[in-house]
């Protein structure tokens, strides 16, 4: 690299120094403000509301996570986020992979029809209130099925589904079909396997969304032991009542937390799974996201 450094001439070697530090810059930006909650997860509460902290905690103290951890409406809404982003991602995994596995058969019968309606069912929706009404007659309101089943089809994922499942060779479904496997079998032990990129990929943003996912829980749900550990921090950061300083939801006068600083401990807790998951996908995610991209 260094040999390489000295044979550049000068304009090549300020244009990338420049690239460099642009790439710096950018790189700041973006993992500072979580590196933010992180120390202040980590600082006090009331010595945290009253500012100056930007590198490192100015009083170290575990506090906010045994709080975070002991206080049932957190611990409760941690447990509904992760119900019903493990439920509501394998449902909808299967779900759309099994769809689009059908749809993709050029010869099925009005295979066209479905394709229609999937369209369709992407690009227009009654709004808010005919779909609020629709899940009242389903009797889906305010029950924990209003997190899983309204998308437990992924349309998006169909199509892109579609277009993998297409690019696998037929002769490998129907060689397993000569030995006597059923369509069933040739899916689940051929297809299924070679599947992993687009599998993975449908992973990673159906359970982003639903672990993410707090609208649902504010338009659909009035039952606050359904409410998840999002919709509880939007709560927290939308109200004009909650002050910085003055503990509530169950602090005692005599704590160094405060909601705020509790609230980034939830945001750390929130944010801590999709950090150990991404790394295990993230070599089928590459491939997942250029499915249909590159026709030959």
């Amino acid at each position: 690299m260094l040999e390489k450094w000295k044979k550049k001439n000068t304009e090549d070697k300020i244009i990338d120094v420049v690239i460099y530090l642009f790439c710096t810059l950018v790189l700041f930006i973006t993992i500072y403000p979580f590196y933010y909650i992180l120390i202040i997860s980590f600082n006090e509460g009331i010595d945290a509301s009253l500012g100056g902290i930007y590198w490192l905690p100015r009083k170290f103290t575990l506090d906010n996570y045994s709080d975070f951890f002991t206080d049932t409406k957190w611990l409760n809404g941690l447990w509904v986020s992760v119900l019903r982003t493990v439920i509501g991602t394998g449902l909808s995994v299967m779900l759309t992979t099994l769809v689009a596995y059908g749809l993709s058969f050029r010869h099925l019968k009005g295979r066209k029809i479905y394709m229609v309606l999937i369209i369709i069912s992407m690009y227009f929706g009654g709004g808010i209130i005919p779909y609020y009404t629709l899940l009242r007659t389903l009797g889906l309101i305010n029950t924990f099925a209003v997190y899983v089943i309204p998308g437990a089809l992924n349309t998006f994922f169909v199509l892109v589904g579609i277009a993998f499942f297409e690019d696998i060779p037929p002769s490998l479904r129907e060689s397993a079909k000569i030995d006597g496997a059923t369509e069933i079998n040739a899916f689940r032990k051929i297809i299924l396997p070679l599947s992993k990129p687009y599998v993975a990929t449908c992973v990673l943003f159906v359970g982003v969304n639903q672990w993410n996912n707090w609208f649902d829980t504010a338009i659909f749900v009035r039952d606050k032991t359904l409410s998840t550990l999002s919709f509880l921090m939007m709560q927290v950061i939308n109200s004009t009542q909650v002050s910085a300083t003055a503990p509530e939801h169950g602090i005692s006068i005599a704590s160094t937390t405060t909601t705020l600083s509790i609230q980034a401990a939830a945001m750390m807790v929130a944010t801590l799974p999709i950090i150990c998951i991404y790394p295990f996908l993230q070599k089928y995610f590459v491939s997942g996201i250029m499915i249909g991209s590159v026709k030959e």
